[in-house]
């Protein structure tokens, strides 16, 4: 295991390919509501994650290169 990483659930190994498409239909169905309403929360809860006590660094868009 990846540290940092959860360890992935058990899954069931009896389920029908019917069943494990509609229970990965209704994951990406929920993804896609958690990102419309969640979005940019999420996505500075990842950056807070990767960089911990990191900032983004200060941006001067006038500095050159």
């Amino acid at each position: 295991m990846t540290p940092g990483k959860p360890a992935l659930p058990p899954l069931p190994e009896h389920w029908s390919p019917e069943q494990a498409l509609a229970v990965f239909e209704f994951l990406h169905t929920l993804r896609q509501a958690l990102w419309a309403l969640y979005g940019p929360q999420m996505q500075q809860a990842w950056r807070d994650q990767l960089l911990p006590g990191h900032g983004l660094p200060d941006f001067d868009p006038d500095e050159p290169f």
